[in-house]
């Protein structure tokens, strides 16, 4: 099956997930709810042993998953 990137908002990112954002494409490691202590905010994090990531956004925000099919 061929992988392509898919829109949606950030708040459907599950961890596992390759996502794009702002430039940035990250391997969701976790997901950090109320980032900086602020409700509404979440932020996605890349834990590997090639990088240390955290990219913050809100849970609507547009980002890109990248799915089989």
């Amino acid at each position: 099956m061929a992988e392509h990137w898919e829109k949606t908002t950030a708040g459907q990112v599950e961890v596992g997930d390759r996502t794009r954002i702002r430039g940035n494409e990250v391997l969701v490691s976790r997901i950090e709810d109320s980032f900086l202590g602020r409700p509404g905010m979440i932020a996605f994090i890349e834990d590997t042993p090639q990088r240390w990531l955290k990219v913050p956004t809100t849970p609507d925000g547009e980002v890109e998953v990248l799915r089989e099919g």
